[in-house]
Parts: structure tokens; sequence; C-alpha cells
């Protein structure tokens, strides 16, 4: 995948093109109202019977609100995207799993990933691990300029045991939990959708989903 961005946008053409109906809004203002959920939306109040909570690294805050003590942590990381020096290619993906860093081949450029930060989710960016990743990834791609005006960050919103959360939550009814994905959640994503859709049409789910419970946090 050379454009996650592109790929996002196709989801959500195909959304529309279904019948969905994509609103913009503050996810945290969540809460229950009637015989449903309301939130906070730019073109009034979005009311729904049930929700998915599918909030990443923000979805912490708006559990605890909501009365859950979860073990959500994050780690974050960042990545570079550079231009190929001296007419070079690269056609596929190259992992140093000694030194801790990534190269891919992307629309941007070529990108340059680093390893996990421990920090808090608002701490301050540190170029350390990037820096240090490019100065060894330079030995073994010639990497050229760099093309981003800045680094890119992302928090990964992780558990424990390293296992997302999945299905619904226990002290709400209609409310679902797609949260705690670590740095997969743009690949499980689509088996997480299919999950949660069978459980919450009544269908028979395709794996068994009771290692993913929040219960499993609650006892």
């Amino acid at each position: 995948m050379r454009d996650p961005g592109a790929l996002v946008d196709a989801y959500v053409a195909l959304f529309r093109a279904l019948g969905g109906t994509v609103a913009i809004g503050d996810a945290q203002t969540l809460k229950a109202s009637g015989k449903g959920w309301t939130a906070d939306a730019a073109d009034g109040p979005a009311e729904a019977a049930e929700v998915v909570v599918a909030l990443g690294p923000w979805a912490g805050h708006l559990m605890r609100r909501l009365g859950y003590r979860l073990p959500l942590f994050i780690k974050r990381g960042y990545h570079m995207h550079y231009r190929a020096a001296s007419g070079a290619t690269l056609d596929n993906w190259i992992l140093d799993a000694e030194k801790g860093y990534l190269l891919a081949p992307m629309q941007k450029g070529i990108r340059l990933t680093t390893g996990a930060e421990f920090a808090a989710h608002a701490a301050p960016q540190t170029t350390v691990q990037l820096d240090g990743a490019e100065r060894v990834a330079r030995d073994l791609f010639p990497l050229g300029e760099r093309v981003d005006p800045s680094p890119w960050m992302g928090a990964r919103p992780c558990t424990p045991d390293m296992k997302p959360i999945i299905g619904p939550a226990p002290l709400h009814k209609g409310l679902w939990l797609a949260i705690g994905h670590a740095h997969h959640g743009l690949t499980l994503g689509p088996a997480t959708g299919r999950l949660l859709a069978q459980q919450m049409t009544g269908e028979t789910p395709f794996l068994n989903l009771a290692p993913f419970g929040a219960e499993r946090f609650m006892r």
C-alpha cells in the first residue's frame, strides 16, 4: 500500500455510495440520550441507537468519562519521506530489525519509519530516533533530501496484552468498542469492522471474540 490516505478516501467514497453519511463533529461529546446515543456535530446533534467507539489514541479519555478504567497506553512512532538519490529505486520494503527502522516505497517517496517511543500522548515531539535511523539507513540505501517539511508522528493505542478490544461495552447498551489496535489499526480495520457488524446484527462472528472482550480488564 503506497498511499494509506488514498485508501481511506476510497473507503469513505464507497461508504457514501452505499448510502452512508459522514458527519464531522466531536466524538468526545458522546453521551447516552433517550434510547440511544448523541454527539455534537457540525450540522447539529448526531443521533443513533448504537455507536462504535473507534477513536484510536483518543479513546482512553472518552472511556474514562463513561466509567471504564481500561489500561490503554500510547506508543509513538515517526516517519519521514525522502527522494532517492543517484537514480536508485526501491521496489520493496526493507526492514533492519537489528537497528530498528524500515524503508518503504510510497507515492510521496521513500518512507523511513522509526521504532517505538514511550511517551505521553501530548508530550513534545523529538527527532532523536528519526535522526539516528536516517544516519544508519543512508549506509544501506542512497536517501536523498527530505520531502516532508517536518516528521510525521503517530500515537499508537495499545493494551498490556497487545490485543485490541473488540465487542460490546459491558456497562452500556448499544455501545461497541474497536480500540487498542496498536500499530495494526489500518491492517485489522476491515476484519474488526466485519466482526462488529456480525455481532451487532446477530450473526455468528467468524472467530471467537472472547479473548478481545473489554471484560478481561474489568474483573
